[in-house]
């Protein structure tokens, strides 16, 4: 089974969007920053079938992720949390998926049962 990155700089969403997933049956990786996030990828790209990240990162954003990430896997799926609405304009074009804090684990797991690229 391919791996969930999930991406936050707020270490107790980290945990509980971590726990959530892993008590789920995925296997999940986590980084803090986007430098670490896109190391983790860059070092294993075919162990990852979906990336979770808040829109928010400490001195970057979702965007950052995103754009970043095109680079070298274009085509996997992202997943973006924020608590701040009305963001989906500032990722159009980016094809990626937007939900709004809080998301329920329900939300959470099915997004990414639908999401998760496992070939």
């Amino acid at each position: 089974m391919k791996a969930i990155l999930l991406i936050d700089d707020s270490a107790t969403q980290l945990r509980l969007r971590e726990t959530i997933l892993r008590e789920s049956g995925f296997v999940v990786d986590i980084a803090t920053t986007v430098d670490s996030a896109i190391k983790v990828l860059r070092a294993s790209p075919e162990h990852f079938g979906l990336v979770i990240s808040d829109h928010l990162l400490q001195g970057a954003t979702g965007i950052d992720v995103v754009s970043r990430l095109r680079a070298f896997l274009p085509r996997i799926p992202v997943i973006i949390v924020s608590g701040l609405p009305g963001l989906e304009e500032d990722y159009q074009g980016l094809d990626v998926i937007v939900r709004q804090k809080p998301i329920h684990p329900s939300e959470l797991i099915a997004l990414a049962q639908s999401n998760l690229q496992t070939a």
